[in-house]
């Protein structure tokens, strides 16, 4: 499984990129543009990513904008439906209306911090991918 990790806490992207390895090979971008440009080269190389957990707080460009773009991506190459690459938000906003507009945004999956190793397991499980 190849995954991306987009965190800008460096504790917080390490400790889940550690998690991720045991599934497969796990990058991590420490913003939503860095992403971004991660991502369209993964396409491009058809080697897309399978599962992306992003923070929703960053600078540069944030989760939710990361998000959109990333989904528009998919988009303009066609990569529809159950192709599109699985995107868990990982943060520690718990409130209704960002957990709303996150899955309005189309990400598959929502944690809250702190991550640990059972909670991204039953994440990928729900979604299919372990």
């Amino acid at each position: 499984m190849k995954s991306l990790v987009i965190e800008d806490d460096y504790i917080t992207s390490m400790v889940l990129q550690e998690i991720l390895l045991a599934y497969g090979t796990a990058d991590v971008a420490e913003n939503g543009l860095l992403a971004i440009k991660a991502v369209e080269e993964s396409i491009l190389a058809n080697a897309p990513y399978n599962v992306i957990f992003s923070d929703i707080m960053m600078p540069e460009m944030d989760g939710m904008e990361a998000l959109e773009k990333i989904r528009e991506l998919e988009s303009n190459h066609n990569i529809e439906g159950k192709d599109r690459t699985k995107i868990i938000m990982c943060t520690a906003l718990d409130d209704y209306g960002t957990v709303k507009k996150s899955f309005s945004n189309q990400c598959d999956g929502y944690l809250v911090k702190p991550i640990t190793a059972e909670k991204v397991a039953e994440s990928l499980k729900n979604l299919y991918l372990i």
